[in-house]
């Protein structure tokens, strides 16, 4: 659980983000748009986003559940996370759970606008702000 404010706990004790400082150490979570949502070119970003994030981190993986690849980032146990066109109701809980756990989060503008947007870049403080690098090389 989570309380803003108040720290991010699984039973009594507390959640802390990775301490990673290096992508070629990390491990990522991710999720992957499917045929019927998105157009195109949103998979095709997708794509390069993936290939970039794969080439430089020591691995990606796919659990299918926003929810839970952020409480796994809270928790320590990936490293940094990014998705787009989520709902709020998929991502409002973790989204807490990151930040009390000492992470940052961030649509891929770095903006606080998650919840508004649907996309969302999550991971411990440098490791945030490298995926958030990497991830943007994909649109140039």
């Amino acid at each position: 659980f989570a309380e803003a404010g108040s720290g991010a706990y699984v039973n009594d004790r507390r959640l802390r983000v990775s301490g990673r400082r290096q992508m070629g150490e990390s491990i990522f979570a991710t999720g992957i748009p499917f045929i019927g949502r998105g157009t195109d070119e949103d998979h095709t970003l997708f794509a390069r986003e993936l290939s970039n994030i794969m080439g430089v981190s020591a691995g990606v993986r796919r659990f299918g559940s926003a929810a839970l690849d952020l409480a796994y980032v809270a928790a320590g146990r990936f490293d940094g996370y990014w998705e787009h066109g989520l709902k709020s109701w998929d991502i409002a809980a973790g989204i807490l759970l990151v930040r009390e756990a000492g992470g940052f989060v961030s649509d891929f503008s770095s903006r606080d606008r998650v919840l508004q947007s649907g996309d969302v870049v999550a991971g411990n403080p440098a490791i945030h702000a490298e995926l958030l690098k990497h991830l943007a090389k994909a649109r140039t």
